[in-house]
């Protein structure tokens, strides 16, 4: 069943690698971490909700809104196959409906902060940015050529990009959820600017991100979405 239906739309991806030890706290019974070349990740990534839908019912003054996530990479063996999924450690959103909704059926950790973005296309040259606040301003900003490129196989882009499953873990419980979209297009990234305190956002053990330049910087276009209904494992 579909729970949700949405556009994710102009993706601005910050990876950075993490000690994995890190993350074990966080990691749902039955996951482990996934790898790209030997490397773990974790990402900060920024994006418009757009055409919104809950149960194929849009909500008036929740369609479309921005949304900042720290996440990172797992995958779990289901019949011999492998299944590769996110987990999220915080997702901001600038509505308290949108963090209820899914606080209360996903199990997950939103929280809710004052948001706004700037998305600029000109011929040859797209801006976008994310802003959250706390006590003060935080952001993304990324300067890319405005032409898409299209997926390449075995990338890093694929790696991060291409994992459709969502993993919680809530006190003793454990669910998943499946994700469908098509494979992303991306845009060139020329020039990006980040002004996040992860200390003061995600906790003192993500403090050493910020001593640290991000391993890569991407910006997926992005597509419509649909979220399934989640599933209780554990």
């Amino acid at each position: 069943m579909i729970f949700l239906k949405a556009e994710w739309r102009k993706l601005a991806i910050i990876n950075y690698e993490i000690n994995p030890g890190v993350l074990l706290k966080y990691l749902p019974q039955g996951t482990e971490l996934d790898f790209y070349k030997g490397k773990c990740y974790v990402s900060v990534v920024g994006f418009m909700f757009l055409n919104t839908k809950l149960l194929g019912m849009p909500i008036p003054f929740h369609r479309n809104f921005e949304e900042v996530n720290l996440r990172f990479y797992v995958k779990k063996k289901e019949n011999g196959i492998w299944k590769r999924g996110v987990v999220f450690i915080k997702e901001i959103v600038p509505k308290p409906a949108l963090s209820f909704v899914a606080n209360s059926v996903y199990k997950e950790n939103y929280h809710t902060m004052p948001m706004r973005n700037l998305i600029h296309e000109k011929e040859d040259e797209l801006l976008i940015q994310y802003s959250w606040k706390d006590k003060s301003w935080h952001s993304i900003r990324i300067t890319a050529d405005n032409t898409m490129q299209k997926m390449e196989a075995d990338s890093e882009f694929e790696f991060i990009t291409e994992h459709y499953w969502g993993f919680t873990k809530k006190e003793n419980s454990v669910s998943e959820y499946e994700v469908c979209h098509p494979k992303w297009d991306h845009y060139l990234v020329k020039d990006y600017h980040l002004d996040i305190d992860f200390n003061k956002i995600y906790g003192h053990e993500f403090d050493d991100l910020n001593h640290q330049k991000p391993i890569s910087v991407m910006l997926a276009e992005g597509s419509e979405i649909e979220v399934k209904t989640k599933k209780i494992l554990a």
